[in-house]
């Protein structure tokens, strides 16, 4: 398999050579046993080689800039300055905790494995508890580690939890360990937040992402104000590896396809970006670069039309790639998540797209077993692997977008007059203006059809036993779920009118009265809705990616 990054690793001696802490430079001189070693298991040492040296140049010069800082103002002056600069960013993080309401907030998230070709999702809790200007984020109730690449360290679910809160709560101050000292992380052991030998742990981005959408979905009950619907939903690890026809070296084409951003408050999110863990970055590589190195040819790169989650802000949009194999063999791996569960929407807002990602032979589609994980799999000169990254969620509900902006997204070819019509209620002419009555007149329809169901009392958290966890279920009447269009085990969403769309997997049940919805106190607090309540309920988006 090319990489270390594979959607089938088992353990993590799958996942690439285990180093424990050496020195590669002693006083000044590079350790060649050690560096060998390492080199020889890499498929392209040369370059890694050279990343190796543009690191240490870059170690050289932070130190020549220390001793600078230290000869122009001395040691004691220093520390001095360090000290006060962490001070000051955790009284700005204090000061932004204490504007929130003391309480606890609650969102849960999964991840995704497959148990005989079956969606076996991974529950992912999270409660933050704020009280005064303390936060602590709490994955208690995590699923268990699992012998699938969807576990991560508490280094990387702690990091996740503070990109979070600092983007959200303090993003305009510089970035150092002051704004995490009033912010408490617990990830028990064991468990897919905080992995243990010998699990699989290559994952890591895909935790991150999920560890981010948990917090967004959290914040996004108190302060919606601050945040955004959920980001694109995976890393979108794609490795395509093999000897290269024309050198006769080995090659690996990493691509990470950037995603849409989530939505918020003043605006769209942005289309084909790395988000905030990555640091809202670029990162579509170039097609002359791409086909100069790889005996790869660029057929097309694009946006996904209809893929941003819709909204009154409109979630950004994916990327959609195709790469052809021009010469010689190769194998493809892709380790991603999102594949079934997509970004979410807030405040009413859409889910997005979904990854995915295939391969065209001669004509035919070639599906994976594993939607979004894929190791080792025999490329062919000739072969397509179409690559679709997610969009992001939406914000609002989609009926409060004003009708010229849906107008205009469509003249840019961001969603289809049908989408514009069916999901916005915007109806446009043949020359894509939109008509005023026609549209009044569809937006009422849209909204009268929608299926609110009354929420009832249950005392007993609402969840099913998976292979390794467990999930929510929402049991049904089949009536009701008739005029839903779903059927057992199909995902729905608990939209409230306030904080994030809650998922849950639909048990058709006779027994459950017509018209009622049994939602436990952890369900009700995060939709914001009390025994008695109606509650608009719908079945997930299954977006259709052109």
């Amino acid at each position: 398999m090319p990489g270390s990054l594979s959607g089938t690793a088992t353990e993590i001696y799958q996942e690439g050579v285990r180093i424990p802490p050496i020195k590669l430079v002693e006083r000044g001189r590079i350790n060649r046993a050690a560096m060998d070693l390492l080199l020889s298991n890499m498929r392209v040492p040369d370059e890694r080689l050279g990343d190796f040296h543009a690191g240490m140049a870059a170690c050289h010069t932070a130190e020549k800039r220390i001793h600078e800082l230290v000869q122009r103002y001395g040691i004691g002056t220093l520390l001095d300055a360090v000290r006060i600069n962490l001070d000051r960013s955790e009284a700005r993080m204090r000061a932004q905790i204490a504007r929130l309401p003391d309480g606890e907030y609650y969102y849960e998230d999964y991840l995704e494995t497959f148990d005989g070709g079956r969606l076996d999702p991974l529950l992912l809790p999270l409660k933050l508890t704020v009280s005064g200007d303390r936060l602590t984020a709490d994955f208690t109730g995590a699923s268990p580690q699992v012998p699938v690449p969807v576990n991560s360290t508490l280094a990387v679910t702690s990091a996740s939890v503070f990109i979070t809160l600092k983007s959200a709560l303090d993003p305009t101050a510089p970035l150092n360990h002051g704004s995490f000292r009033p912010v408490e992380v617990i990830a028990p052991e064991k468990t897919i937040v905080n992995v243990k030998h010998p699990a699989p742990a290559g994952s890591h981005g895909e935790i991150r992402k999920r560890v981010v959408a948990a917090m967004l979905g959290a914040l996004s009950q108190v302060v919606p104000e601050l945040v955004s619907g959920d980001i694109h939903r995976t890393s979108f690890h794609n490795l395509i590896g093999g000897i290269h026809p024309r050198t006769g070296k080995e090659y690996v084409h990493y691509e990470w396809a950037a995603g849409g951003n989530g939505a918020f408050a003043e605006a769209d999110g942005t289309s084909a970006m790395a988000t905030i863990d990555w640091g809202d970055l670029t990162t579509v590589q170039p097609t002359e670069m791409l086909e100069t190195r790889f005996p790869l040819v660029i057929e097309w790169s694009r946006l996904g039309i209809g893929s941003g989650g819709d909204g009154r802000h409109r979630g950004g949009l994916g990327m959609r790639r195709a790469l052809r194999l021009a010469a010689g063999e190769a194998a493809y791996s892709l380790l991603s998540d999102g594949a079934i569960v997509p970004p979410f929407g807030v405040l009413g807002g859409d889910s997005a797209a979904p990854v995915d990602s295939f391969v065209l032979r001669d004509g035919h589609e070639i599906r994976f077993p594993q939607p979004g994980k894929v190791g080792g799999f025999a490329l062919r000169a000739g072969d397509v692997v179409v690559l679709q990254s997610p969009g992001g969620g939406g914000y609002g509900d989609p009926l409060d977008r004003p009708a010229e902006e849906v107008g205009a997204d469509a003249s840019e070819g961001y969603i289809t007059a049908k989408h514009a019509r069916e999901t916005y209620g915007v109806v446009l002419d043949p020359d894509g203006n939109v008509d005023i009555a026609a549209t009044e007149l569809t937006r009422r329809q849209i909204a009268a059809a929608r299926t609110y169901l009354t929420v009832a009392e249950h005392a007993e958290p609402l969840y099913a036993a998976g292979h390794y966890s467990r999930y929510r279920v929402c049991p049904l009447h089949p009536d009701d779920a008739a005029v839903l269009g779903v059927v057992d085990r199909d995902i729905v969403e608990l939209v409230g009118q306030t904080g994030p769309a809650l998922r849950a997997w639909a048990v058709i049940d006779p027994a459950v009265a017509s018209g009622t919805m049994a939602l436990d106190a952890v369900g009700q607090g995060v939709v914001g809705v009390r025994p008695g309540h109606p509650l608009y309920i719908r079945p997930l988006r299954r977006a259709v990616v052109v």
